[in-house]
Formats: C-alpha cells, sequence, structure tokens
C-alpha cells in the first residue's frame, strides 16, 4: 500500500446509507423520549433549579431567586412568582438558556422545560452514530453504537429531565467527533498535497503548513459549548487537544518528514491552541452575554463597587466582575461548605460503571389500592430512577478493558478515542470524593463506553467474508436484543410508571439501587 493510499484510509463508499441510518436511529430515539414528556408535571429532583434559572433567564438576562413555595405554584400556573433578589449559580448559564428554548416555545410547564433536553439527547445518538461510523469506517458499526444509546436507560432519562449534563454530554461528543473528523481531513489533505506534487511521500521533509482545520475550529465551538454547561469539560478539552497535535505528529511521519514530524508539535500545535483553546473560552464567555449587558446579575456591580481593584484596571468593570463571580463558583464547588454536605443518593465514582448507586429524581412511595390507578392487594410506587441499563453497562465495563488492550497491544488508534474520552470525563471525579457526587454525572462518559462496546462487536463480527462472521452475527444480535429486553424490564421505573411493589421490587437487582 503506498503512503497516499495510507494516508487516505478512513474514505468510505457509502455516505448516503450513513446519513439514513444515523437520522433514522436519531428519529427513533427521539420518539421514544417524547413519549409522555410532561409527565411528571412537577419539578423533579434538580430541574427545580434550572427550570426556574431558564425562565428567569429568559425575562431577564440573568437567574433570580424564587420563593420556597415556587414548584407548586409553577405547576399551578403561577409562574411569575420570582424574586427581585439574583441568584448566586454555580454553573455556567449555557444549558440554561437552552432549557429556555422550550420554555419559550411551549411555557413555563414539566413538556416546556424538558422539551430540549429530548432533542439533544436525541442528537446525543445522533453524533454518537456519526462519531463510532468515523472510528469503525462502518455504518453497521455506527448503527449499533446508536441503537445501544438509544436503548441506555440514563440516556435516556437524562434526555427527559431539565439537567444541564445531557447538553454537555452531546457538545462533548460532538467535540471529539470533529477532532477525529480532522484527523482524517489533515491526513486526507496531505495525501492531495503529495499526489499534486507527484511525490511518493514527503522525503524527509517537514512539508508544506496546512493552514485551513475547518474540523478544528469546530471542534473548538463545541468544545466551548460544553464549557459553557459545566467546567469538567475542560479535561476532555485537555486530553483531545494534546492527542489531536500527537495524530498531526503521526500523520506528518506517515507522509515521510521522518524526524521533522515532530515539528508539528510547534508548528500545527500552536494553531491548535488557537484553533481549539482560544475559540473555546471566546465561545464560553459568549455564553455569559445576557449576565454582562444587564446590570442585575449577582455579582454585576462588583467591578463599579470596587473600581482599584487590580482586575478592574486589567479587564474593565465588567469582565473584572465577571472574574470575581467565577472566584466565588470555583470557591463553592471546593470549599467546606460542599466538602462537609452529605446526600442520600451520592455515588462515589468507583461504582458508576457498575451501576452500585443511581440516582432516584422523582419517587411516590404506598399508593394506596384504589387510587391512582392502583389495583391489587399490595401498595404502589412511581419513580423515575436515573440509572444505566444494566446489560448494556456490565458489557461496555468490560468492553472498555478490551479497547485498552487493542488501542495499546494491537497498537489500534480507533480503540484509543473511546477510552480516553471515558477516561477524560471519569477519573477527575476521583480528586473531588470529599463532596456529594452522583451517578448521573456518568452521561458523559456512557456514549464513549457504548463506542467502545461497538467497536468489539465490530470485532467479535469480523470482517463480511470472513468464515466466522455468521456465528460473530449471533452473538452481537444476541447481545443487543438483551440490552433492548433489560431496557423494556426497567422502563417504568425510568418513567413515573405505575408498578405493585413486588414488581418494582424484582427491579432492584441490587440492594444499593434502593
Amino acid at each position: 500500500m503506498s503512503t497516499v493510499e495510507r494516508l487516505r484510509d478512513g474514505t468510505m463508499t457509502d455516505a448516503a446509507a450513513g446519513w439514513v441510518v444515523s437520522l433514522a436511529i436519531t428519529l427513533l430515539a427521539f420518539l421514544i423520549r417524547i413519549q409522555n414528556l410532561g409527565y411528571p408535571r412537577g419539578l423533579i429532583f434538580d430541574e427545580t433549579y434550572y427550570a426556574k434559572d431558564a425562565w428567569t433567564l429568559l425575562h431577564f438576562g440573568y437567574e433570580r431567586n424564587w420563593p420556597d413555595q415556587a414548584n407548586d405554584a409553577i405547576v399551578a400556573g403561577n409562574v411569575t412568582g420570582w424574586s427581585d433578589t439574583p441568584a448566586f449559580v454555580v454553573h455556567p448559564p449555557l444549558g440554561k438558556w437552552l432549557i429556555a428554548l422550550g420554555e419559550q416555545w411551549f411555557g413555563m410547564n414539566a413538556f416546556g422545560w424538558r422539551f430540549m433536553a429530548c432533542v439533544f439527547g436525541s442528537l446525543l445518538v445522533f453524533a454518537t452514530t456519526r462519531l463510532a461510523r468515523r472510528l469503525s469506517r462502518s455504518t453497521l458499526i455506527g448503527g449499533i453504537s446508536g441503537v445501544l444509546l438509544t436503548l441506555d436507560g440514563l440516556a435516556f432519562v437524562m434526555s427527559r429531565t431539565a439537567l444541564l449534563d445531557i447538553f454537555q454530554a452531546t457538545f462533548l461528543v460532538a467535540a471529539v467527533a470533529c477532532c477525529v473528523a480532522d484527523r482524517d481531513w489533515y491526513r486526507h489533505r496531505l495525501a492531495t498535497i503529495l499526489e499534486r506534487t507527484g511525490r511518493h511521500d514527503l522525503g524527509g521533509s517537514f512539508g508544506p503548513v496546512v493552514w485551513l482545520r475547518p474540523w478544528r475550529f469546530a471542534a473548538g465551538v463545541m468544545f466551548g459549548a460544553a464549557l459553557g454547561c459545566k467546567w469538567n469539560s475542560v479535561f476532555v478539552l485537555a486530553v483531545f487537544g494534546v492527542l489531536s497535535v500527537l495524530w498531526d505528529v503521526g500523520a506528518r511521519r506517515l507522509a515521510g518528514a521522518n524526524w521533522r514530524s515532530w515539528l508539528a508539535v510547534l508548528v500545527d500545535g500552536i494553531p491548535a491552541v488557537v484553533r481549539m483553546v482560544v475559540v473555546a473560552v471566546a465561545v464560553y464567555l459568549s455564553t455569559w452575554t445576557g449576565w454582562l449587558l444587564t446590570t442585575g446579575g449577582y455579582d454585576r456591580s462588583w467591578g463599579e463597587d470596587n473600581p482599584d481593584h487590580p482586575w478592574v484596571a486589567a479587564f474593565g468593570e465588567r469582565f473584572a466582575s465577571l472574574l470575581q463571580y467565577h472566584k466565588q463558583i470555583y470557591e463553592f464547588h471546593t470549599g467546606d461548605y460542599i466538602n462537609n454536605a452529605t446526600h442520600p443518593y451520592d455515588a462515589h465514582p468507583a461504582g458508576w460503571l457498575l451501576l452500585l448507586r443511581p440516582t432516584s429524581f422523582d419517587v411516590v412511595n404506598d399508593i394506596q389500592s384504589g387510587t391512582d390507578g392502583c389495583t391489587g392487594t399490595e401498595t404502589c410506587i412511581r419513580e423515575v430512577m436515573a440509572i444505566g441499563t444494566p446489560v448494556l453497562w456490565w458489557m461496555a465495563a468490560i468492553a472498555l478493558v478490551v479497547c485498552m488492550v487493542w488501542w495499546i497491544g494491537g497498537r489500534d488508534w480507533r480503540f484509543g478515542v473511546p477510552v480516553l474520552g471515558a477516561l477524560a470525563s471519569y477519573l477527575p471525579w476521583f480528586n473531588y470524593t470529599d463532596r456529594p457526587q452522583f451517578f448521573f454525572y456518568a452521561i458523559t462518559l456512557v456514549p464513549f463506553t457504548v463506542i467502545g462496546l461497538a467497536l468489539v462487536m465490530g470485532l467479535i463480527l469480523g470482517p463480511a467474508d470472513s468464515p466466522g462472521r455468521r456465528r460473530g452475527a449471533i452473538l452481537v444480535g444476541v447481545a443487543v436484543a438483551l440490552v433492548a429486553l433489560n431496557f423494556a424490564w426497567i422502563y417504568p421505573v425510568l418513567t413515573d410508571g405505575l408498578l405493585p411493589y413486588s414488581q418494582w421490587l424484582s427491579r432492584m437487582w441490587l440492594r444499593s439501587w434502593i
């Protein structure tokens, strides 16, 4: 195989089929998720913060406080009971602005504040499908990953709840997909340069600089949007920022630059900082536009009240106030208050991949027979539990280990993407175990573990003409069917479905789920 042919690896010939499969699975995910989206009618779990924050963002450009009994009043139709004081919020505003779009379109009700989560939960399936397809070079494997994520309980619940994490996860997977697309685009560009100059390779020279990198710029935009939802997106940006530059080094080496390929660390790396980091920071700052252009937000007048502070001289009154606000947010996340807090659904990250402690978003216990549709001799229960589909998560945990082996031992870069994506989303949480943590934070890593499982299924399937293809197809088909059956089994506890207590208990496979 020639150098040009090796650089053009990743070129696929079934683009139309790939788009049809991706869009069909995305539509399926949306239709499953939007069913009865407005139930429960009340604010569940942390919707009590984000749905109300979004509503005041829509009206004032910044978040305001609400009185203690506001939730009941909102369900009753009184949606203007906010206070006059600004709220101290501890996450950036983009996710809340997106929630506000649904509220603008459909009103301040359960369907309205959950609608955009449903849209982005479906887009997460789309982005995962496209990323898996590009990595595997297979529309089939890409489709399998999309189906698996569609049938994941955690992704399903987060797509039906007005929290910030589903927006963050979607932007992160899109950003990583852009990084992988940039890797292919850069290599194809080098191949085109060699063809145009009639050369077999670079012959030991570094070669021309490739200035146009649209996918890398798009990655910066997506990372900035992810940061605009939650700060811990910075770890994924750091990992894939470094990795994408190392991919440039590898591309130059493959093209024949020899030791000069390491010049890409500077020649391609410095522009990469601009395209990814600087762009991400600019996008992040733009998400604070409402706070910056108004005067009533929390800490908004700090710069005006402290005109002699060095920050004011360096950044101006508005951005000095924003920097002070960020300082207070950071102190909240790392200070004594949060580190001394407790919560019944605190879940150590060591147990996330095994589903040891899921989060109950909403529960109604002891529903008596003859009320709320409960019949029979025992009491009933309704619950919305943020839990992954167990069969899927346990297979994906094993697959993640296989991916590590195949990446490091087999030197296959494709398996490193889901490993690094999952670990960059996961490992930083171990540094903050003094504070309460929740299982649903794992929504940012499950797309990568699902992609890893799909890639391992690709290994089991083997090439289309291999003698073991039929056996592999049976194994993969059985695995996907088990995931579908498991999802159907836990569906009532994902959707606040009414269950007799004994049937609910039969779905609690581990005591720690109760």
